[in-house]
């Protein structure tokens, strides 16, 4: 059986936990406190963070990494296209989004009591004007790539879900976005890939 480390509040982990459930797979989740982390976590994952997947004498760090490892090994539903051409173009906007908009994202998880208050601020301009440019994708869209749910969809929805609870407002041109996010809100298995701690962060 699969067993996942996951922290409680973490998105990044979040994500591994909604591919996991809309794949409908039996697995396992292991709660790690991310402010006093076991021994274990470590000897796993040299950089110390979660999410971590264990199958056997695998073991997986990185959410991205360990999403389309579970996506090629359990096909239906498919997250990543089959296609090579339309693989890798997914694969491009995964890297646009981690350097756009999780860059930032880091700071506000990682050095939330550090980071100065300008700091702070600038991090979360800059997801709001990059999430602001992808809500005309929206006017047509179901989803991110058309009219499935795919891994992008998987990666962007738990920032969506803690905009509140980082003080992100989005402006009334941003409509089209918000109510992509309530699409991907209303999936069973995003609901259940909730921990109580993220139920609560969302008003």
């Amino acid at each position: 059986m699969m067993v996942l480390y996951s922290g409680t509040t973490c998105p990044f982990s979040q994500r591994c936990r909604l591919v996991l459930f809309e794949k409908g797979m039996d697995f396992e989740i292991r709660d790690i406190d991310l402010f006093n982390k076991p021994d274990n976590i470590f000897r796993m994952n040299p950089y110390g963070q979660v999410p971590i997947l264990v199958e056997r004498d695998l073991i997986l760090y990185e959410s991205n990494i360990i999403n389309e490892y579970i996506d090629e090994r359990f096909p239906y539903p498919q997250l990543m296209s089959s296609d090579p051409l339309m693989r890798a173009r997914a694969r491009l906007m995964l890297l646009n989004f981690e350097k756009e908009i999780f860059i930032h994202l880091y700071m506000l998880e990682n050095e939330r009591n550090k980071t100065s208050i300008k700091g702070y601020k600038r991090a979360r301009e800059e997801i709001r004007d990059r999430l602001i440019t992808l809500a005309p994708l929206f006017l047509k869209n179901k989803y991110m790539l058309g009219d499935e749910f795919s891994m992008l969809d998987v990666v962007i929805a738990p920032l969506l879900w803690r905009l509140d609870y980082y003080g992100i407002n989005l402006s009334k041109s941003a409509s089209p976005l918000i109510k992509y996010a309530e699409r991907i809100f209303s999936r069973p298995s995003y609901m259940e890939s909730l921990t109580p701690a993220e139920k609560i962060m969302r008003k």
